[in-house]
Formats: structure tokens, sequence, C-alpha cells
């Protein structure tokens, strides 16, 4: 597949693709039971840094596509429209896509289906994608079905865990960053490498001040300078679908606080959900402090992306924040 096909003419032989399978008896979105699809050779490499041991792309693949979660401000077709198109087989012609461009590491949040997909990529399609997962992100769960999730993350075979920010935030804004701590204790427990996600800078402002062993950080990340980016006296918390589609309410101030930091840095939301072009958004994200960048990918968008990322990274010069990764 050449890299500089477009996306409407990859978007279209992909259909057609799959629906030539259909019609030849291949059911549309079926995992392949007996013959598995090798991965594609590689189309090309990836800057990479360290997170603990691990050798992670400075491009990382992203789960809300792969999940159904997209941020569509309201519009719901968008979201039917995702389903029907990411399949299972799909989502397999995604990893292996994003592994032959470059991109060696997928995050995602413990959810059962995308466990299925993973392993099948991993065990029986020659993935070797590294594997960074949070817990069950369910707020309202007890500390014990937290570990009994981290448990099965290890057993899976996961290179490095994160608590996700939809338990993080709420867990700081109620003030139970002990709680906080405690989830952190137990992912660490594991020898693995424990991570906080964040929607809002508070909630890394909180761990740093509680003295947490948080091995890397992932923090919202985007400017707001797109057509439909809030004013600021429109801001009114520290995300918002809906009118404005906003993730960070404060990059100048995550900028700033992120640069005192000695851990690895994963931004993410960087393109806002989809309203600012990654060659915008991946530049400001590496230019501000960002080691890497978690981006949901359809499969007809990694070729352009790993090439973005690669001719962004290579004119980028000195960043104020050193690479902490």
């Amino acid at each position: 597949m050449k890299a500089n096909l477009s996306r409407r003419n990859f978007l279209a032989s992909s259909l057609l693709g799959a629906a030539a399978a259909g019609v030849a008896g291949r059911p549309v979105g079926a995992l392949a039971e007996n013959t598995p699809a090798s991965v594609p050779a590689s189309a090309g490499s990836l800057p990479k840094g360290k997170l603990g041991t691990l050798e992670l792309s400075r491009l990382i693949l992203g789960t809300n596509i792969i999940t159904h979660h997209v941020h569509s401000r309201r519009l719901n077709f968008v979201n039917n429209l995702e389903r029907k198109y990411n399949t299972d087989e799909k989502v397999q012609e995604t990893f292996a896509l994003a592994q032959a461009h470059g991109v060696n590491t997928f995050m995602t949040h413990h959810d059962q289906k995308v466990m299925v997909l993973f392993r099948e990529f991993r065990d029986r399609r020659g993935g070797k994608m590294n594997w960074l997962v949070a817990p069950d992100p369910s707020e309202s769960r007890k500390e014990a079905d937290f570990k009994r999730s981290v448990e099965e993350l290890v057993n899976l075979g996961v290179d490095a865990l994160y608590l996700h920010g939809a338990t993080a935030d709420p867990l700081v804004q109620k003030g139970n960053v002990a709680q906080v701590a405690r989830y952190v204790d137990i992912m660490k427990a594991t020898g693995l490498p424990a991570g906080v996600a964040a929607h809002d800078l508070k909630t890394v402002q909180a761990c740093v001040a509680a003295k947490m062993p948080v091995d890397y950080w992932v923090k919202t990340f985007h400017h707001l300078n797109y057509p439909t980016a809030p004013r600021p006296e429109e801001i009114k918390g520290p995300t918002e679908e809906v009118p404005h589609g906003y993730w960070c309410s404060s990059p100048e101030e995550t900028t700033a606080f992120m640069k005192t930091l000695p851990q690895p840095w994963i931004a993410y939301k960087v393109m806002a959900a989809g309203a600012i072009p990654p060659r915008d958004a991946f530049d400001y994200s590496y230019r501000n402090g960002a080691d890497f960048i978690l981006a949901g990918m359809f499969d007809f968008e990694i070729a352009e992306d790993a090439e973005i990322t690669r001719d962004v990274l290579a004119r980028l010069g000195q960043r104020e924040r050193p690479w902490r990764g």
C-alpha cells in the first residue's frame, strides 16, 4: 500500500475489499479461525523512547475508535458509522497496519472484547506490539475489584498499567487522593510500570504533592486555537464535550507544570477529538513537552499519521522540556 494514497481512496478500497471478502464467503468482521492473517511487511520505523525498560514508539495507537467510544459531539451517526466500519477483522487490520508503520504500542482499558482481539493479534497473528492497559475504569468499583482486574491483566501479559482518567479525576475532585495512592501502590506491586491518566491538571498536581511513585503520566493536551474552541470565559471545567468540545482547558499551565516532572509524559486528546489536524496537533504536543502521543486512528489514517510523526520530530529541534523517555 503506497504511503501517499489518499484517505478517501484508502477508505473506499478498504470497504470494497471487505465487501469482496463477504461475497467470497468470508463473513465480514469475523475473526479468522483457522488461517490467521500475517502482519504486513514493515512499511517504516518510528522514533522511540523509553518507559522503564520498555521501548515505545513516539506515536501510540489509542483505543476509543476501537472500543466504539468516539467523541462525536452528539452526532450519533458518527458512532453508528464507526461501529459498522470497525468490525473485529478491521480492528485486526488496524493493529497490523499500525505495527507495520512503526507504531509498536497499543494503549487501552480493561475491556473484555478488546482483550480478546488484542490477544488474538499477539498470540496468533504475529503481533509484537506493547500493551499498556488501565484496569477496570469504573469509578464505582471496590478496591478488591481493582486488584482482581490488575491480576487478570498481569496474567494476560500486559506490559504496563495505568489508572484511567475516568477514575483518577473524580477521586481527586472529591478529595480522595489517598484512594488514588492505593491504586498506584497496587499497580506498582506487580513490578510493571504504573502510570496515572488525567483530564484535569489538578489530578497530576495532587499526585505529585502526595509524592506518589508514579512511573509515567497520561495527560490530555491540545491548544485552544481551532474554530470550535471555547473562548476563555466559556471554559467552565477541565473538559466539555458540547457545545465546544475541549479536553485540555489549560494548555499553557499544563506545559509549565509538566516541564517540572522527571517522568515520561504520554499526551492524549491532542487533536481535541478530531478538531485539530494531526500535523498541527503533533507539532504542538511534541514541541511543548510530550514524550509520546496517544492517537486514535482508523486503519486508513495510520500511514499518514506515522509519516507526520517522523517529519515533525525530524524538524523539531531543541525543546524546553528535555525528553523524559
